[in-house]
């Protein structure tokens, strides 16, 4: 039987200081928990930091999209050597693993990454994923790396996506930290804090979308912090930062696909009519279509929203944006078959 698939998101804010200074105490502590997690777990670790460690060395750095590609060329070598240094210690290899959008929303470069690191796995080497920043394309950049980490967790099958931040967990409006969650509804919504860290990207609410989509595909999700002997153990055990209860999901691998090149290139805002033929499993015709967001190619991958503008889903289209557009005057286009469609 294989061992559980679990991926570790580190944020920026959580392993460097505020300077962008990456923290040897906090890598030693994270390779440690890992090296534990290596018996009983296919480990991927998603690490953030590369930017804030390599500015340092951008003079007059202003964090410009030409500054964070150099900052991020600089810094990514210094965190996968401060790594390489210290799973060493426990008879650990790691391999550095820079992702792009396409490798998600292309079938077959999806199906040669998820080989590769199970090649990784068979090997007893860790990847340490990131975005490849230095020649990601601005529009098809992924929004942060808890998308990305939410992306390789849906799309290798993972039991368990664990994200860790600087705040420790989902606090409620007492800022007390709430141990789980069953359902992300209205409530829990309400609780969202829209700051974020100086270093990070991304804030709760990215954390709450991405969590939304992880558990709606039967993927456990758990924000924590790093405090304690024990972080992550005690984080599988529910007694650190919060778990988000996952969905059950009878989606096939394709399918799981789909959902992992989910928050692409477009966006289809629909209607309530085809919000509720979607989820009866019925095809997406334009007539149902009342915005089209971004340009993409027929074959692509794009984001489903509903009039509150929440993901509701992903759908494979079978035309472009252009034509999808002049088909919505048309109305009764079919832009995406439904066994193209993936509702969360």
């Amino acid at each position: 039987m294989q061992k559980p698939v679990i991926v570790i998101k580190l944020g920026t804010a959580v392993i460097t200081n505020e300077e962008g200074v990456i923290s040897h105490t906090i890598i030693k502590k994270v390779a440690s928990e890992i090296a534990e997690l290596f018996h009983t777990h296919r480990v991927v670790l998603v690490s953030s930091g590369a930017v804030g460690s390599g500015k340092v060395y951008i003079q007059h750095y202003k964090g410009s999209i030409t500054e964070r590609k150099a900052a991020a060329a600089v810094g990514n070598p210094l965190l996968i050597q401060l790594y390489q240094k210290h799973f060493s210690k426990f008879d650990i290899p790691v391999a550095q693993a820079l992702c792009e959008r396409h490798h998600f929303s292309n079938r077959f470069q999806f199906v040669q990454l998820k080989e590769t690191f199970e090649a990784f796995w068979q090997n007893g080497i860790l990847p340490i994923v990131n975005e490849n920043d230095l020649v990601s394309n601005v529009e098809l950049k992924f929004s942060d790396n808890d998308e990305l980490a939410t992306l390789i967790a849906v799309g290798f099958d993972a039991e368990t996506l664990v994200i860790c931040t600087s705040v420790g967990g989902f606090m409620d409006d007492t800022k007390s930290i709430i141990r789980r969650v069953e359902k992300i509804d209205s409530k829990v919504l309400g609780y969202v804090q829209t700051g974020k860290s100086s270093l990070g990207l991304g804030g709760m609410t990215s954390k709450l979308t991405f969590t939304r989509l992880a558990t709606s595909l039967g993927i456990q999700v758990i924000i924590c912090g790093l405090n304690g002997s024990a972080p992550f153990a005690d984080a599988l055990a529910g007694k650190n930062g919060t778990t988000f209860v996952s969905q059950e999901s009878n989606l096939k691998a394709r399918q799981k696909w789909l959902a992992s090149g989910s928050i692409t290139l477009g966006t289809l805002l629909v209607d309530k009519g085809a919000v509720k033929a979607l989820q009866q499993r019925r095809s997406l015709l334009t007539v149902g279509i009342t915005n089209v967001q971004g340009k993409f190619a027929a074959g692509e991958v794009v984001q489903i929203k509903d009039e509150e503008e929440s993901i509701i889903g992903v759908a494979k289209v079978k035309l472009d944006a252009s034509a999808i557009r002049d088909g919505i005057s048309q109305k009764n286009v079919l832009a995406a078959h439904a066994d193209d469609i993936v509702i969360f």
